[in-house]
């Protein structure tokens, strides 16, 4: 109810599911099965203190709802407190950011724990996904009530707030239709960029009314990965699209509501710092009792049979990540993510645009296949594959106990510690929490690998992943 309650008021995603069928990309036409994703040059100079506090406190949207609205709203919010706030932001929930707008107005929007930051074991851990999020419901007529309300409240030609809320405004109004999910806990990102991208001037970032390109009516969701991943990885996104500087990737959120691309070239350089602060992000330690035993003799099984892909994690040794795509015929998992970025009008745009053009460089390279994560704390980033479709590990090593329907309770303390997951009951009494596989984009079939394993091997391995 939560994000429910803030986004009435303000923020982010929704969408029409009209579903037609997507043609599918000529995967596998060629004999590659892996590919390695290269390393792009990146700054890593950035002080991650500095880029903590961007995070938490920066203006990197641009644009937002005024302040006074969202400190009434706040006691109504969830009260988590992970970390300090500035006086501005004093009483504002963590996921919240409250900042000056260059007209002096007093602001605030979502920052980028909206949804990297996410309960497990009833503990918050920042940079973890939120599988509780929830955008099953249309915010059409939300953003239409915020709008009138706005109109209502600051009528006055005195009034700075109307001119600070127009650019959030507007591509809030722009997003209402695309961005409504099919299955709770999913995460629209990709959606609310590609809304938000379509209405920006590629060359200035400037609004503009008209689309410039289509949109598919349905909406293909993800689950959200863990940010603790990045300092790993070469590339972001499932299917490895995201090349080139991470600072300039990971500052696409703000085309929710920056004015333009010179509001954008002040913040890229702050995510130098954003991004030194991911580079020291640590995974939570896994915080049940391990059987050692069992743990060690489930090592060497994953070195031989999974670290191919996934990396190795030897403390002593050190660790190795391969940054690995794999071909979708390989890993079998549900294509229609992939297949849909690859036929997208955002890549064409993004590679004309500020983004692409403007140093440092960064580019939209789309794959046929979806790459090997690292997995560090994989305890904690329950639901499993790209489209958070597998309850448990063990689930993905085992296909054949994955559930076709299932519920979750809503709590994170709900945790199967056997399993390495959510609790669920595969028998659905209520849709609150349901997620179906039967839904397009949302199949459990693929990375049928764990299946060679026996039934003692596959035991072994999950109480080793409990190490990582």
């Amino acid at each position: 109810m939560r994000y429910l309650y803030i986004f009435s008021i303000l923020l982010l995603f929704v969408a029409c599911n009209a579903y037609r069928p997507l043609a599918e990309t000529a995967a596998g036409t060629d004999a590659w099965k892996t590919r390695v994703l290269p390393p792009s040059q990146q700054d890593t100079t950035g002080d991650p203190v500095a880029g903590f506090d961007f995070l938490i406190h920066g203006d990197y949207i641009g644009s937002g709802v005024p302040l006074e609205i969202m400190q009434k709203a706040a006691p109504k919010m969830r009260q988590d407190d992970p970390y300090p706030r500035n006086e501005l932001n004093e009483g504002i929930p963590y996921f919240m950011t409250a900042f000056i707008a260059p007209n002096g107005a007093k602001i605030a929007n979502g920052n980028c724990f909206t949804c990297h930051a996410g309960k497990v074991n009833g503990e918050l851990v920042i940079g973890l996904g939120d599988s509780f999020s929830d955008f099953e419901k249309s915010m059409v007529t939300m953003g239409t009530m915020m709008r009138f309300g706005m109109a209502v409240k600051y009528s006055k030609k005195k009034d700075l707030e109307p001119a600070a809320f127009e650019d959030f405004g507007n591509y809030f109004k722009r997003m209402a239709p695309k961005i409504k999910t099919t299955q709770p806990g999913s995460n629209p990102a990709f959606r609310l960029a590609e809304a938000c991208m379509m209405h920006r001037d590629p060359d200035d970032l400037t609004y503009v009314d008209k689309p410039l390109y289509d949109m598919w009516d349905y909406n293909i969701a993800t689950d959200t990965p863990p940010l603790w991943h990045v300092k790993k990885k070469n590339t972001l996104y499932y299917n490895g699209i995201g090349r080139g500087s991470m600072p300039k990737l990971l500052l696409q959120a703000s085309v929710l509501g920056v004015p333009d691309s010179s509001h954008s070239r002040k913040s890229v350089e702050a995510f130098k710092d954003v991004y030194a602060w991911l580079l020291q992000l640590e995974s939570p330690a896994y915080p049940g009792e391990i059987d050692q035993k069992l743990a060690a003799a489930g090592k060497p099984l994953f070195e031989k049979k999974c670290a191919g892909c996934h990396g190795t994690y030897d403390d002593e040794e050190g660790h190795t990540y391969p940054n690995k795509v794999v071909n979708l015929n390989v890993v079998k998992t549900d294509r229609l993510y992939a297949d849909y970025i690859n036929q997208s009008g955002i890549v064409d745009w993004y590679n004309e645009s500020w983004f692409a053009t403007s140093q440092p460089n960064s580019r939209f390279e789309p794959t046929m296949g979806y790459v090997a994560p690292p997995l560090d704390g994989i305890w904690a980033t329950a639901p499993y594959l790209h489209n958070g479709s597998v309850p448990t590990v063990y689930q993905v090593l085992n296909s054949e106990a994955r559930p076709a329907r299932w519920t979750r309770s809503g709590d994170s303390k709900d945790y199967d510690w056997k399993h390495l997951g959510w609790n669920y009951d595969p028998e659905p009494k209520n849709e609150k929490w349901t997620f179906d596989t039967e839904v397009p984009g949302y199949s459990n079939e693929g990375h049928y690998f764990g299946d060679k394993f026996s039934e003692e091997e596959r035991w072994a391995v999950v109480e080793y992943l409990k190490t990582l």
